[in-house]
């Protein structure tokens, strides 16, 4: 078995696409590629931006006298496939079509395992995807709803989530399944989940308008008056999804998606900022509560994790509610680079096996 392992990474985002080479856990080579609005306005759908994305990145890779021979695989963001069960999966061609139809959605997201399998096509080399947002791994009774034509879904922050949890459990000297989490991930989204040994056994759709609030996502709100709103003929289909993703949260009360213009607010004497702030806090105190539930109070962690994990306002608002269920850490930020490249690591090591989509 190799000592070395080098690996490159590929998140494509709405309208930049990231970058990275590891030699094993360590970066040797990052880049944020810019996507201007009209690059992107040329393409109707997002798999007719490949060849535009693929070329940018062969580009910037030369640009860094990165020689793509000596790469042992590529590890693409996954995108929004069919619900899987998490870990590292081999790109496949059933994976590829997927991809490209959005069959769970369009999201530039999907285009990381596309150019991650071309790469691999020329090189020779695996292409992988980690931890898509679309795992799901949740409990049958996690499933009903309470409206049996409709099911509870996951659709989570998977990739940050999964890999906070290996790190703390490495920290402790454990291993993820032998340990009960609750981990939160709070950005522009917001998402809690209950990990029971290695399983993400419920968690709510982030995506989508349930759990807490966000800087801009509505979270669970009152349904009578929703539906309401729905039939009061002032609004559109459009609209509406518009208020729930995008115009929700912190943006509906504040007019603005950044925490760090909050608690300016709130420094300057704002005592409604300092209400919906806290608000937001107080929401997901009670969905880790609820976690706490779902694991029966067997909780060895609850973890912060995302970008607002930075303040330690917010956390400490947070942790004030909810660390009598078990210590609470926080880890800042979201590094889905390096999670991307542990996943592959830990398949060309041996640690992991890879997994097939088309069993799923």
């Amino acid at each position: 078995m190799k000592e070395s392992y080098k690996i490159l990474t590929i998140n494509p985002g709405s309208t930049s696409t990231k970058i990275a080479v590891f030699d094993n856990e360590s970066e040797v080579f990052e880049k944020t590629l810019r996507h201007s609005s009209e690059e992107i306005g040329k393409y109707k759908n997002i798999s007719d931006q490949f060849n535009f994305r693929k070329e940018v990145i062969e580009n910037e890779l030369q640009n860094a006298n990165i020689d793509l021979k000596d790469l042992d695989c590529v590890v693409g963001r996954g995108g929004l496939l069919k619900p899987i069960k998490g870990g590292t999966y081999t790109v496949t061609k059933s994976m590829l079509d997927d991809l490209k139809i959005g069959v769970s959605g369009q999201h530039a997201s999907n285009l990381g395992g596309i150019i991650a399998n071309e790469f691999s096509n020329e090189l020779g080399i695996p292409a992988f995807i980690v931890d898509p947002v679309v795992v799901d791994e949740l409990k049958p009774v996690a499933r009903i709803s309470g409206m049996a034509d409709v099911d509870r879904t996951s659709i989570f922050h998977a990739l940050n989530q999964k890999a906070i949890a290996r790190r703390y459990a490495s920290e402790v000297g454990k291993k993820y399944e032998d340990l009960n989490l609750i981990i939160a991930h709070m950005g522009g989204g917001i998402s809690v989940g209950a990990h029971e040994h290695g399983m993400v056994v419920d968690v709510a759709n982030a995506l989508d308008g349930e759990g807490p609030f966000s800087p801009e996502r509505s979270g669970g709100v009152p349904v009578g008056s929703l539906v309401e709103m729905c039939y009061s003929g002032k609004l559109t289909l459009y609209d509406m999804k518009k208020k729930i993703t995008g115009n929700g949260g912190l943006v509906s009360y504040l007019n603005t998606n950044d925490a760090r213009d909050v608690e300016t607010m709130i420094d300057n004497g704002d005592e409604k900022a300092k209400l919906v702030y806290e608000a937001m806090a107080y929401q997901i105190a009670k969905e880790i509560g609820a976690c706490s539930a779902v694991l029966k109070g067997k909780v060895d962690a609850v973890l912060l994790t995302g970008g607002i994990a930075y303040s330690k306002m917010f956390t400490a608002m947070i942790s004030e509610r909810v660390s009598f269920i078990s210590e609470v850490k926080v880890y800042p930020g979201e590094d889905e680079m390096i999670a991307l490249a542990l996943g592959g690591l830990r398949v060309l090591k041996g640690e992991e096996k890879a997994q097939n989509y088309d069993e799923q």
